[in-house]
C-alpha cells in the first residue's frame, strides 16, 4: 500500500492551522498549480484532495487520528498503528467524497483564469475593474494646506465604435467552434474530471471573426484623461489616498476599480513629521538654556508664536506648542509643534566672552562633576 500523503505539507500549513488558514493556503496553492496557469494536473489533484479532507471537520478528525482518510467508518479496534498497514478482512481504503463539478467548486477561485460556469453554459460574468495607482510629489507647505492637482489617468475604456463587442460594425460574435458556445471544455475523467476555460474563446462562448478596426477586437481602447484629485491637508510622505470608482471600468456591468494616489512630500529645511506632530529643532545659546528665555518660533502655518524656555533646560529637551502641528487626516484638529532644544556651543569667542566663560568655569566646573568623584 502506498505511503499516506501529508495533506498539511501539501497545502503548506501547520497541523494546528485554523479553517481560515487552510482555506487561504488552498487558494494560494490552487492558483499557483492550476493547469490554466501552466501548473501540473497531478499536483492540482493532490491540492484538491488535501483541501477536501482538511476543510471538513469530521474528515480532518479522522485524518489526524489515523494518518489517513478512509472515507467511512474505521474498523473497530483500529488505531494509529494501523495507518499505512493492511486492514483485517481485506479492507482497503479509498478517497471518496462528493467533489462534484470542480468548475462549480472553484468558480470564484479561478475567475482570474476566466473559468466559465460549469453546467449553465457561457455567460459574461460581471467583474470589477482594475485599480490604478499614481504618485504625486508635493512640497511640505502643500502637504500642510492641501491642494487640488491633475493627474493623467491612463485606463481602458469601452470602444465607442463597436460598443464593447470587439466586432466590426455590421457584424457580430459567432458561437465558438471549440466549446460549442459553453465557454468551457472538460478535462480529465472520473473523480477528478473538471471544467476548464475554453482556450479559443477564453470562456465567453463566442468569438470574433471580423474584429473592430478601432480596438482590434478588444472591445476597449486605452485613453489618457486628466483627472482632478483633491489632496487633503495633513498628508505625509507615503500617504495612500483612495478615489472610489476612478480606476479601470468594470467588465460585464461590474463596478469600476479605484484610483490610489500615493503622496511624496519633499523634505523641509527645518521641519520634520511625527504623525500629526511637527518637530522643529531650535538652537539656543548656553546662557538662554541656563538662565531661561522667551523666544519666538515659526509654525508650519506661517504664524509665529512665543515660547518660554525654562531656566536650566538641557539639550534635547522637547517643549510642546499645542495645536500648531499638522492637520489630522482622520479626525478633528491638528497635532502639536514639538520644539526640540539644541544648545549650541560657540566655536569663536570675543575676548570679553572668553573672560566671562572662564570665570563661570572656575565656579561651576567642580560642581557639575561632583557626582563622579
Amino acid at each position: 500500500m502506498a505511503a499516506a500523503k501529508d495533506y498539511y505539507d501539501i497545502l503548506g500549513v501547520s497541523r494546528n492551522a485554523t479553517p481560515d488558514e487552510i482555506k487561504k493556503a488552498f487558494r494560494k496553492q490552487a492558483r499557483k498549480h492550476h493547469p490554466d496557469a501552466g501548473g501540473s494536473e497531478e499536483r492540482f489533484k493532490e491540492i484538491n484532495e488535501a483541501y477536501e479532507v482538511l476543510s471538513d471537520p469530521e474528515k480532518r478528525k479522522q485524518y489526524d487520528q489515523y494518518g489517513q482518510y478512509f472515507g467511512g467508518t474505521i474498523p473497530p479496534g483500529a488505531g494509529a498503528a494501523g495507518a499505512g498497514a493492511g486492514w483485517p478482512g481485506g479492507f482497503t481504503y479509498t478517497h471518496v467524497g462528493d467533489i462534484g463539478d470542480l468548475g462549480d467548486l472553484f468558480g470564484d477561485l479561478f475567475s482570474g483564469f476566466g473559468a466559465a460556469a460549469g453546467r449553465q453554459g457561457a455567460r459574461t460574468t460581471a467583474r470589477r475593474g482594475a485599480d490604478l495607482q499614481y504618485d504625486v510629489t508635493l512640497s511640505f507647505d502643500e502637504s500642510m494646506r492641501g491642494l487640488s492637482t491633475k493627474v493623467d489617468v491612463r485606463r481602458d475604456e469601452t470602444c465607442t465604435t463597436c460598443h464593447g463587442t470587439g466586432a466590426k460594425p455590421g457584424t457580430g460574435r459567432s458561437t465558438c467552434p471549440t466549446c460549442k458556445g459553453s465557454g468551457h471544455v472538460t478535462q480529465g475523467q472520473g473523480l477528478f474530471a473538471f471544467s476548464r476555460t475554453c482556450p479559443r474563446c477564453a470562456g465567453e462562448g463566442t468569438v470574433v471573426e471580423h474584429p473592430c478596426a478601432t480596438c482590434k477586437g478588444r472591445g476597449k481602447v486605452t485613453r489618457v484623461k486628466p483627472l482632478t484629485v483633491n489632496i487633503p491637508a495633513g498628508v505625509t510622505d507615503g500617504s495612500k489616498l483612495r478615489f472610489k470608482g476612478k480606476g479601470e471600468p468594470g467588465v460585464g456591468g461590474g463596478p469600476a476599480g479605484d484610483l490610489y494616489v500615493v503622496t511624496h512630500v519633499k523634505p523641509h529645511p527645518y521641519y520634520t513629521r511625527e504623525g500629526a506632530d511637527v518637530v522643529l529643532d531650535l538652537p539656543v545659546t548656553i546662557a538662554e538654556a541656563a538662565l531661561g528665555a522667551e523666544v519666538t518660533v515659526p509654525t508650519p502655518s506661517g504664524e509665529r508664536v512665543k515660547l518660554k524656555i525654562p531656566a536650566g533646560t538641557q539639550d534635547g529637551k522637547v517643549l510642546r506648542v499645542p495645536g500648531k502641528g499638522a492637520p489630522r487626516l482622520k479626525g478633528k484638529g491638528s497635532g502639536d509643534l514639538k520644539v526640540r532644544i539644541r544648545v549650541k556651543v560657540p566655536t569663536k569667542l570675543s575676548a570679553r566672552q572668553r573672560e566671562l566663560l572662564e570665570e563661570l568655569s572656575r565656579t561651576m566646573g567642580d560642581e557639575i562633576r561632583s557626582h563622579i568623584r
